[in-house]
C-alpha cells in the first residue's frame, strides 16, 4: 500500500458504503409492502414509483463512487453486483412510469423538494468501470482501425487538421514582409514620442508661466490619486459581494489547484493497485483451490460417500426398496443434499409419502363435485376483472440479486474486523470457503459416478432387480425426428454467408468499404444544458412541456450507454432495441451517437442511405453487406448502428434525385434485424433525422422503439452553453460582457450555431487582445445575426408530428381526459 493511500480514505469509503447498503436495505423492505397492493390512484403510484427512482439514483451515485475507490477485490465483486441490481431497477422503474405517464420525460420538483435534494443530485452519472475494465481491448481495436485507414490511404489525422505547404521564395517574401511592418510600427511609435516631447516644449514656452504654488498642485493631485483608490476599492467590494452571493465565480476558479493535480495522481495509484489486487486475487483462486484438493480431497471424497450409503440404507428402511439415483441433468446427489443433514433428507422422504396420499384424497373429492364449480367460476371471472382495473407492479428480475447482495454484506462485512488488513488485499478465508465449496461440487460428480454403480450392485444383491427395457422408444424418436425438422429450418434461415471468413477480414473490409467508422471522441458530459424547471408546474396546467437538454441527456444514459455498457443490465432489463433522435439541425444528434459509442467503447457501424449508396449492389449484395455487419458487431459487441437522415429509409415519397441513391434499401430488412436480436446481443440500432414528417409514419415506428425528441435549447441551457463554450474556447468572462443579455438575444438558435459563432469572434488575435479589450455582447450578436434560427412554426411542426406517434397518441388521450386503458388499447390495435 503506497502512503498517498490512507487509511483514512479506506475508513471513509467503508463508511460510505455501509451507509448506502444500510440505506439500500431500507428501501429493499419498503418496496414490495407498498408494491405488492393494487392501487387505482394515478396520482399516488407516481409518486411511489418516483420517489423509489430518485432514492435508487442517489444509492447508485453512491455504490458507483466507492466501486470506482475500492481497491478490495472481493468486496468490489459484492458492489459490482449490487450496482448492476441497482442499475436493472432504475431501469424498471423508468419503464414503469413511462406506461403510467406514456411520455419520456418526468418532472420531480415535489419529490426533490421533499427529500431535500438539488436537481443537480438526479443527474444520471455513467460507471467509469464501463472504460476501465476494457481499455486495452478498445485501445488495440483503435490502433488496428487506424492502421487500416492508413493503408486504405484514409488517415483521419490529415483531414482533421490539413496543412497546405508553400514555395521556399514566399516563405521568404513573407517573412520579410512580417520584418519590416515590425520595424515600421517601432519607428512610428518613436517618432511620436519625439513630437509629443516638442509639442510640450512649445507649449511650456508659449505659456512662460512656472508654478509657484506647490501646495494647490499636490493638492490637486490627491484629489485625482484619492478618487482613483477610492474607485478601485468600490469595485473591488462590489467584487467580493458578488463572489459571496454566488453571482461571480472566485478568482482562479477556472485554473488547475494544486489538491486536483494531487487528487489525480492518487486515482493513478488507485487504478495501478486495484489491477495489481484483482491479479492477486485471480492466482490464489487457483493457488488455494489446488492447496485444499491436496489437503482436504480425500476427506471430502469419504464423507460423500458415507452420506450416501447412509441415505440409501435409510430409504430402504422406511419404504422397502432402495431409491432411484438422481441423473446427471438433474444435479445427481446434490438434489437430495444441498445444505441438508441426513435426518432432514429422511423427514423430506416421509413428508413426500404423506403429501401424495393427501392428492390422491383431493382428487378423488374433485371428481365427486364438478358441479359446484361451474358456479363458482362466474364470480371469479367478475373479481378479475375488478382487480385488472387497478394498477400492479411488474415482477422485478433485479429484486433478488439486490437482496442476495444485501445479505452477502450483512453476514460477511458488516462487522467483519479488518484491523489486519491494512493494505486491503484478498481475504484468504473467504476464498476457502467459496473454493472448499467447488471442490466438493467436482468430487461430488465423480462420487456419484461411483455410487450409482454400487447402488446397481446393492439392487442385483439385496432385492434381485433388473433393469427392465425401456418402453415407448417409437414415440421419443418421433420427437426427435420433428425437433430435427425444426432444427433444419432454424439452420437454413441462421446460414453463416461468410463461414469461410475470419472476424478480422470481415473487420477490415467493412473499414476499407466505410460501413464501419472511427467514433469521434465526445463524452456525454460534453452535450451542456440545463435542467426544465416549469416542467411540473406546465404539466399541472394541462401543457406539455419541450424537454430540457438534460432531459435528453438521461434518457440517452438509460436507453443507450448503460444497457450497452452493462451485460447483465442488457440481458434482464427491458430491452431497448433501437433509438430514434428527432430534432431540427444542430441540436446535437450526431454528438449523442458518438457520445454513446465514446462512453462505452463500443464499435459504430453508418448505415446511412447516403453511405451505403452504391456499395454491394442486388439484393444478394445487400444481404451479405448486413450479415457482415450484424456478425461483426455480435463478435465485437457493444456495437451501436446509425442511421443518418433515417426519414430517407422511409420516404413517403422519394425525390427524383434521389432515386439513383436507393434510399429506401434496408426499409424491408430492419424489422427482420430488429426480431433476430437478442438480449444477450449488445447492439443498439439509432437513427437521426431532422425531416421526420417526410416518412411514413407507422413504418417509421416499428422500426424505432424508442423515439426521443431533442428540442432547440431554452433560455437556462443557452445561458450555460455560452458560459461554457466562451470559456473553453479561451475566452475571458468579464462584467463587459452580458452573457444574459446574449442568452435572451439568442432565442432559437441551436448548440451548433453557438459553437459557430464563438469560435468565428474568438480568434488568436481577438483573444490576445482580451486583456486591453474585454468581450462584449454585441461581437457575438452581429456574427449570427446571418445565420437562419429554429423558428416556432418548426418546432410545433416537430411536436406535431410526435403527438401522430404511439406514445404520442396515448399521451394526448390521457391529457384531454380519456383512461390511460383505453389509449393503451387505442395505441396496440393501430
Amino acid at each position: 500500500m503506497t502512503p498517498s493511500l490512507s487509511a483514512e480514505e479506506n475508513r471513509m469509503y467503508n463508511k460510505m458504503w455501509h451507509q448506502t447498503q444500510e440505506a439500500l436495505g431500507a428501501l429493499l423492505d419498503k418496496e414490495p409492502q407498498k408494491m405488492i397492493e393494487p392501487q387505482r390512484n394515478q396520482v399516488f403510484i407516481f409518486q411511489t414509483l418516483a420517489t423509489f427512482y430518485v432514492k435508487y439514483v442517489q444509492i447508485f451515485r453512491n455504490l458507483e463512487n466507492v466501486y470506482d475507490q475500492f481497491v478490495h477485490p472481493q468486496k468490489r465483486i459484492l458492489i459490482r453486483k449490487v450496482l448492476d441490481g441497482v442499475m436493472g431497477r432504475i431501469l424498471e422503474l423508468k419503464n414503469e412510469m413511462v406506461e403510467l405517464e406514456l411520455t419520456e420525460f418526468h418532472y420531480f420538483d415535489d419529490i426533490l423538494q421533499d427529500l431535500k435534494l438539488a436537481p443537480q443530485q438526479l443527474d444520471i452519472p455513467i460507471p467509469k468501470y464501463f472504460l476501465k475494465e476494457k481499455l486495452e481491448v478498445i485501445k488495440g481495436r483503435e490502433k488496428i482501425l487506424a492502421q487500416i485507414l492508413a493503408d486504405s490511404g484514409i488517415d483521419t489525422s490529415d483531414m482533421k487538421y490539413p496543412v497546405k505547404s508553400i514555395p521556399f521564395d514566399e516563405a521568404v517574401k513573407l517573412i520579410q514582409i512580417a520584418e519590416r511592418a515590425r520595424q515600421g510600427r517601432l519607428r512610428a511609435l518613436f517618432m511620436k514620442q519625439i513630437y509629443l516631447q516638442e509639442y510640450r516644449a512649445k507649449q511650456s514656452k508659449m505659456l512662460g508661466k512656472k508654478v509657484t504654488d506647490t501646495w494647490a498642485a499636490a493638492l490637486r493631485i490627491q484629489k485625482v490619486w484619492r478618487r482613483f483608490h477610492q474607485r478601485k476599492e468600490t469595485e473591488k467590494l462590489r467584487e467580493e459581494e458578488m463572489i459571496f452571493l454566488g453571482m461571480n465565480p472566485p478568482p482562479l476558479f477556472n485554473e488547475v489547484s494544486a489538491t486536483v493535480i494531487q487528487a489525480e495522481k492518487v486515482d493513478r495509484l488507485r487504478n495501478e493497485v486495484q489491477i495489481k489486487h484483482e491479479e492477486d486475487y485471480r492466482e490464489a483462486l487457483v493457488t488455494i483451490k489446488n492447496d485444499l484438493k491436496l489437503i482436504e480431497g480425500v476427506d471430502i471424497k469419504e464423507n460423500l460417500q458415507d452420506q450416501i450409503r447412509h441415505w440409501f440404507i435409510e430409504c430402504r428402511n422406511l419404504t422397502g426398496t432402495f431409491p432411484d439415483y438422481p441423473d446427471v441433468e438433474e444435479g445427481g446427489s446434490a438434489i437430495i443434499f444441498s445444505d441438508k443433514t441426513i435426518q432432514q433428507v429422511i423427514e423430506d422422504i416421509i413428508a413426500n409419502q404423506e403429501e401424495e396420499e393427501k392428492n390422491k384424497k383431493k382428487k378423488k373429492k374433485k371428481e365427486k363435485q364438478p358441479k359446484k364449480a361451474k358456479k363458482q367460476k362466474k364470480g371469479t371471472k367478475e373479481k378479475n376483472k375488478e382487480e385488472d382495473e387497478k394498477w400492479k407492479m411488474s415482477p422485478s428480475l433485479f429484486l433478488p440479486a439486490m437482496k442476495e447482495g444485501c445479505n452477502a454484506y450483512k453476514e460477511i462485512w458488516m462487522k467483519k474486523d479488518e484491523s489486519w488488513n491494512f493494505s486491503q488485499d484478498y481475504d484468504p478465508e473467504l476464498i476457502k470457503e467459496e473454493k472448499r465449496k467447488e471442490l466438493q461440487s467436482e468430487i461430488r460428480i465423480q462420487v456419484d459416478e461411483l455410487m450409482r454403480q454400487e447402488l446397481k450392485n446393492l439392487k442385483l444383491a439385496v432385492d434381485r432387480e433388473r433393469e427392465r427395457p425401456v418402453k415407448a422408444g417409437k414415440k421419443k424418436d418421433k420427437k426427435k425426428g420433428k425437433k430435427g425438422k425444426k432444427k433444419e429450418k432454424k439452420a437454413k434461415k441462421d446460414k453463416d454467408l461468410t463461414a469461410d471468413r475470419t472476424i478480422e477480414s470481415l473487420y477490415k473490409e467493412l473499414v476499407e468499404e466505410g460501413l464501419l467508422i472511427q467514433a469521434l471522441k465526445v463524452n456525454l458530459s460534453d452535450y451542456i444544458g440545463e435542467y426544465s424547471y416549469l416542467g411540473t408546474t406546465l404539466r399541472q396546467v394541462s401543457i406539455e412541456p419541450m424537454p430540457s437538454l438534460l432531459d435528453v441527456r438521461q434518457l440517452i444514459t438509460l436507453y443507450g450507454i448503460w444497457p450497452l455498457g452493462s451485460a447483465a443490465v442488457h440481458e434482464k432489463a427491458p430491452l431497448v432495441k433501437s433509438l430514434l433522435l428527432a430534432g431540427p439541425s444542430g441540436v446535437g444528434k450526431k454528438m449523442l451517437v458518438h457520445a454513446i459509442c465514446t462512453e462505452t467503447g463500443a464499435n459504430l457501424f453508418n448505415l446511412s442511405s447516403s453511405n451505403i449508396a452504391g456499395k454491394y449492389p442486388g439484393k444478394n449484395g445487400l444481404q451479405m453487406m448486413l450479415h457482415a455487419v450484424f456478425k461483426v458487431a455480435r463478435q465485437l459487441q457493444p456495437s451501436v448502428v446509425w442511421i443518418e437522415d433515417t426519414e430517407k429509409t422511409f420516404y413517403k415519397k422519394v425525390p427524383n434525385a434521389e432515386k439513383m441513391n436507393e434510399p429506401k434499401r434496408l426499409k424491408k430488412h430492419l424489422p427482420q434485424i430488429l426480431k433476430l436480436l437478442k438480449p444477450d446481443d449488445r447492439i443498439l440500432i439509432v437513427g437521426t433525422t431532422r425531416r421526420p414528417f417526410d416518412a411514413e409514419l407507422q413504418s417509421f415506428c416499428k422500426v424505432y422503439q424508442k423515439i426521443i425528441l431533442v428540442p432547440r435549447p431554452d433560455y437556462a441551457s443557452r445561458y450555460v452553453l455560452w458560459k461554457q463554450i466562451i470559456e473553453r474556447n479561451g475566452g475571458v468572462l468579464t462584467s463587459a460582457l452580458n452573457v444574459s443579455c446574449l442568452a435572451k438575444v439568442t432565442d432559437g438558435f441551436t448548440q451548433g450555431h453557438i459553437v459557430e459563432v464563438v469560435k468565428g469572434v474568438l480568434t488568436d488575435q481577438r483573444i490576445r487582445r482580451q486583456i486591453h479589450k474585454p468581450l462584449t455582447a454585441v461581437e457575438f450578436i452581429t456574427a449570427i445575426t446571418s445565420m437562419n434560427p429554429v423558428y416556432k412554426e418548426e418546432e410545433e411542426s416537430f411536436k406535431n408530428w410526435y403527438a401522430k406517434t404511439p406514445l404520442g397518441k396515448k399521451r394526448a388521450l390521457a391529457i384531454t381526459g380519456g383512461s390511460t386503458e383505453k389509449a393503451k388499447d387505442k395505441g396496440k390495435r393501430k
